[in-house]
């Protein structure tokens, strides 16, 4: 596609083209799919978390190989500095200047694989970088390209050598979407299509190509800017996230930062859609993958074993939504 503008059936074709190069590597996880295309048209970052064999490291590079993005990767480890992440500034005897040696950070799609197994002072380097699209180093910035996305990793099973994500960084992220196992009808299919193959798969090889580049992303996310959000249907952003502050299950609640990404995801969604209006459904859709990271339960509903997954689903529901 060119980089001329864009319509909403010009992005909802486009997304169908990168569903289909995925799905010739990816066997199910369509819902996590679409996802990842709301994060990528509404500038967002995606934490994947979901237990060890479930295809989230290789969805990220089929992903971005569908979309023609420059892939980083980081893998993550207890020993890890920020430096390994950001690169830095190393003296050159010959010319007698510093120079920049760039980290994998500068990329365009950063796969930050098991992110939850470095320290925190490490886990901090992406702050800026996730926040702003750029890094600072010895007091000098250096811009990232532009939609750098992150996708992380992590491991819910083990608990040992892990170093839990601070709520200032789970903040940064757009969503946190829990990758599941396979159903038996995909695992069978899982089996029978790499159960020959030796060693792990690349995308390449299974016929992943690029249906998008710079220009085509470029005009996708600009049309998807000009998707009409009611002042009704802001309202009822703005009425859910509160609620969350406002619930006595709830220690602290969401940002003002969760009001506008759910916004900002509720309009990429819209057009995924073929519309270019925002539909209430669209946040309700979108609003456990946004809120599920942001919330802390309160001590007495740890105590009762609440989950906050369903507690976003009872704030949906009691949350008036325009008609």
């Amino acid at each position: 596609m060119s980089d001329t503008a864009m319509g909403v059936a010009d992005v909802a074709r486009l997304a169908e083209a990168i569903r289909g190069e995925i799905g010739k590597a990816i066997v199910g996880l369509d819902e996590t799919v679409d996802h990842l295309l709301v994060a990528q048209l509404a500038s967002g970052h995606v934490l994947l978390e979901g237990p060890p064999g479930t295809a989230k490291t290789f969805l990220a590079q089929c992903f971005s190989t569908a979309l023609g993005r420059d892939f980083g990767r980081i893998q993550f480890t207890p020993d890890l500095m920020p430096a390994d992440i950001l690169g830095s500034n190393l003296f050159n005897f010959q010319t007698s200047q510093f120079t920049l040696t760039r980290g994998p950070v500068f990329c365009e799609l950063l796969l930050a694989d098991e992110i939850n197994r470095t320290p925190p002072k490490t886990q901090a380097a992406l702050l800026e970088a996730m926040q702003e699209g750029r890094v600072t180093l010895d007091g000098e910035t250096h811009v990232l390209p532009e939609r750098f996305m992150v996708v992380a990793t992590q491991n819910p099973i083990e608990s040992q050598g892990v170093y839990p994500l601070p709520e200032a960084q789970l903040d940064r992220f757009l969503f946190k979407l829990l990758v599941p196992y396979p159903s038996v009808e995909e695992e069978a299919q899982i089996v029978a299509r790499f159960g020959q193959r030796s060693g792990p798969p690349r995308a390449a090889d299974l016929g992943v190509t690029a249906v998008a580049d710079h220009a085509t992303l470029a005009a996708a996310a600009a049309a998807v800017r000009q998707i009409t959000l009611a002042d009704s249907v802001t309202d009822y952003v703005v009425r859910l996230v509160r609620a969350t502050r406002e619930s006595a299950d709830i220690a602290i609640g969401a940002s003002p930062r969760a009001a506008v990404l759910l916004a900002s995801a509720a309009r990429a969604r819209a057009a995924l859609a073929r519309r270019d209006y925002v539909l209430p459904d669209d946040v309700k859709a979108l609003a456990t993958a946004v809120l599920r990271h942001r919330l802390l339960l309160s001590p007495a509903a740890e105590i009762e074993g609440k989950e906050v997954e369903a507690l976003v689903d009872d704030l949906v529901r009691q949350t008036e939504a325009p008609r």
